[in-house]
C-alpha cells in the first residue's frame, strides 16, 4: 500500500503551531507538576495508546520516582479524522483497586474517551485518578463542559492537529512539533 500525497505532503500543507522546543519545554513543566503531586503515591501510569504513546515514553523518563507503566486502548477515532462510538482494545491489565493513577493522552478535544476511561477507573475502585494531556483544544464541544485533565502541556485552536503523537489518518505521530492542517 502506497502512502498517499496528501500524507506526503502533510507538513507542507500545515501550519506550524508548536516548535519542538516549545513541546519539550511544556513536557518539562508537566513532569514537575505531577512529579509534586505524585511523587510520594506509587502511581501506575496508563499510556492510552495510541496516541498518548509519544508524550507518555518522554514525560515518564523525567519522572524521578518509582511508578509502573502500562497501557490500555480506548478510541474512537480508528484513523479517521471524525469520532464514533467508543471502542475499548484493550482494557488495564492490572488491578486498580486503590491505586493512584496518572492517564496519559495526546490530546483532551471533545473528551469523550478520557471520560469513559476515567469512570472505568473510578469503577475499579482506584484511589485517585488524574489525567495529563499534551494539547488541549480550545472549544465549547466538551462531554463534560468545565472538566478540564489536571495537567495541559498546550492549548490550542480549534483545527486539526497532528505531531507528538497525534496522528493524520494514522500518520505523523512522529512529526517534531504540533502541526495544524490548512483549511481545517
Amino acid at each position: 500500500m502506497a502512502v498517499s500525497d496528501e500524507i506526503k505532503n502533510a507538513l507542507d500543507n500545515s501550519d506550524l503551531l508548536f516548535t519542538e522546543p516549545q513541546v519539550e519545554e511544556a513536557i518539562d513543566k508537566m513532569a514537575d507538576d505531577i512529579t509534586k503531586d505524585l511523587a510520594d503515591t506509587n502511581p501506575v501510569v496508563f499510556s492510552v495508546m495510541n496516541g498518548g504513546l509519544v508524550l507518555t515514553g518522554k514525560l515518564v523518563t523525567k519522572l524521578g520516582f518509582p511508578l509502573e507503566i502500562s497501557y490500555l486502548h480506548a478510541t474512537r477515532y480508528r484513523n479517521q479524522t471524525n469520532g464514533r462510538e467508543l471502542e475499548w482494545r484493550t482494557y488495564p491489565q492490572q488491578s486498580l483497586k486503590d491505586r493512584n493513577v496518572l492517564i496519559v493522552d495526546d490530546i483532551h478535544d471533545e473528551g469523550h474517551t478520557l471520560a469513559e476511561i476515567v469512570k472505568h477507573c473510578k469503577a475499579e475502585g482506584v484511589a485517585s485518578v488524574k489525567v495529563a494531556v499534551l494539547v488541549e483544544k480550545l472549544h465549547d464541544r466538551k462531554a463534560i463542559p468545565g472538566w478540564l485533565p489536571d495537567y495541559i502541556g498546550l492549548e490550542c485552536e480549534d483545527r486539526y492537529i497532528y505531531g507528538y503523537g497525534m496522528d493524520l489518518k494514522g500518520y505523523w505521530r512522529n512529526a517534531p512539533g504540533i502541526y495544524a492542517l490548512k483549511g481545517m
